[in-house]
């Protein structure tokens, strides 16, 4: 009897011995989840790990007195893009290059997409989501989407109905608008969108009724919770998969793209307790040069820091409880996290505010590559562009094989996974706006811009301005040089313009706008 329980014993620990190889095992062929973050409208020197060595003596100018531990904890271990760069810096042309890896000639937005306007992303090219999901991994969306034409498809109460009829015949916001499954969701299979720059009253769209009070997908929901706090008490939930909400045989790909710091910059929309904790006036008693640190800056156009500021760093709060919770649940050392913005914010650097302009406080962008089982921390100083990401994402995640032929970012996952020197780094990259054509060296920025606003409409034939800065000697560009007066530089500047409006199918290259300025070929 004795020998019998023995053997059982032996039996026993020999299967429970067993059972953990086959899962240890099992963790280590894992693949790499992803988590691709976004805040609206942050920019690439509003986190605190840029005041620090080695990373101020790379930065143009110095770094924002922002509280971001979250941000720093990525930073120092992960890799740092110092030259990282949003090619359009606007919402939805950022968006549609972001999710797609193509230029938006190619990808279908070349404005925000808005009430009466027709940019939309285009349903039949495939993006992260729908690459991802094809390899085998469990989608979700969370937050802002901004990438679909505008329609007055809503009943009175910002119920979806998809029809201009009666009930139909509303909008439910000026400028995004609600994705509806098909095409459009481009296989995100969890979808929790929000909607509208009020950041206490965030309009919610969602396919899991229990997120959002038993409603159905369509129908709006109002939770009245600042939007980051909520998005990540969501994602927090869709990680713990209490309810089923993913595959937990899959790995996931999840993007997150948050609202915050995005204006409005009010007390109203304001996270004030953040406010009154790191920026209020016993701190900082004056909006003078303490809080506004860039050189370039007018005080009274950035009367708004402290709210900015405050919301950059209540972002940084909520995205640290996701990170936390990864690490809770053993995730995140083999979870890729991409950490980004969409484009940057003036501030009143030159006096202008927003984004839209091709200044580095407009053009910059954080970009934080973030993977402690694949990648070792670091600094790159590639210039990266919006387009990239998408193939960066799959080198990274093993699926480099399956990046469409026709994507027009570039793979850089072998720079970071193996610090491979013979990658091939671009010399410069292409910068968009309505109404200019630039390029952005490591040492320049070019701009050519036509004679009208941004978003006007109408066609122009004429040149408004043409200069470039040089970001060397000039970090805060306070002098714009005309080509004339550098006829070599200008010389090189305009021929990487002409090959990269080439190369990326733009309308100025296929029109030969300005032929007697830029070279064509």
């Amino acid at each position: 009897m004795k020998f019998r329980i023995l053997f059982l014993i032996i039996i026993s620990l020999s299967f429970f011995n067993c059972q953990n190889k086959k899962e240890v095992v099992k963790t280590e062929n894992k693949k790499p989840n992803v988590l691709i973050v976004f805040p609206d409208q942050l920019r690439r020197y509003s986190a605190g790990f840029w005041s620090e060595a080695p990373y101020k003596d790379l930065a143009q100018g110095m770094g924002d007195p922002v509280v971001t531990p979250t941000m720093d904890k990525l930073a120092k271990n992960g890799i740092v893009f110092t030259n990282a760069v949003s090619n359009f810096p606007l919402c939805s042309p950022y968006r549609g290059m972001m999710l797609s890896g193509r230029y938006p000639e190619q990808n279908g937005i070349w404005n925000n997409c808005k009430v009466g306007r027709n940019e939309s992303l285009r349903d039949d090219i495939e993006t992260i989501p729908d690459l991802f999901f094809k390899a085998g991994y469990s989608t979700s969306y969370f937050g802002k989407c901004h990438w679909l034409k505008n329609d007055p498809l809503f009943d009175e109460n910002g119920n979806y109905v998809g029809s201009t009829e009666e009930p139909g015949g509303h909008h439910v916001n000026a400028y995004d608008t609600y994705v509806p499954p098909g095409k459009s969701r481009h296989n995100i299979e969890y979808f929790y969108q929000a909607l509208k720059d009020e950041h206490f009253n965030p309009r919610i769209y969602s396919n899991d009724p229990y997120a959002i009070e038993g409603k159905k997908d369509g129908e709006l929901h109002l939770p009245k919770i600042f939007s980051a706090k909520n998005e990540a008490e969501k994602i927090i939930d869709y990680l713990k998969n209490e309810r089923g909400q993913r595959d937990t045989d899959k790995p996931f790909c999840m993007i997150w793209s948050m609202n915050p710091p995005h204006n409005p910059w009010d007390d109203e929309n304001t996270d004030m307790e953040t406010l009154h904790e790191h920026y209020d006036t016993d701190k900082f008693p004056e909006i003078d040069e303490q809080l506004v640190v860039r050189k370039n800056a007018d005080l009274e156009v950035a009367n708004y820091a402290r709210h900015y500021y405050a919301n950059v760093t209540s972002a940084d709060k909520y995205i640290g409880q996701v990170i936390d919770y990864l690490e809770k649940m053993g995730e995140l050392d083999n979870t890729i996290v991409l950490f980004s913005s969409d484009h940057g914010e003036m501030m009143g650097s030159h006096s202008k505010t927003g984004k839209n302009t091709f200044e580095t406080e407009s053009l910059g962008i954080p970009f934080i590559a973030h993977w402690p089982k694949g990648i070792k921390s670091g600094i790159e100083d590639v210039l990266f562009s919006v387009p990239d990401v998408l193939p960066t994402v799959m080198g990274l995640a093993g699926l480099g094989d399956k990046i469409p032929s026709d994507i027009e970012g570039s793979n850089f996952s072998s720079l970071l996974i193996s610090n491979n020197e013979t990658v091939e780094k671009p010399d410069a990259v292409l910068l968009m706006l309505g109404n200019s054509r630039g390029v952005l060296t490591n040492r320049y920025t070019l701009c050519v811009k036509e004679s009208k606003k941004p978003w006007d409409k109408h066609e122009v034939k004429t040149i408004d301005d043409a200069y470039f800065y040089d970001n060397l000697e000039d970090p805060y560009q306070k002098n714009k040089i005309k080509l004339e007066d550098n006829p070599d530089v200008s010389e090189k500047l305009l021929s990487h313009l002409a090959k990269l409006l080439e190369k990326t199918n733009d309308p100025w290259f296929k029109e030969k706008k300005y032929s007697d300025l830029i070279p064509y070929l």
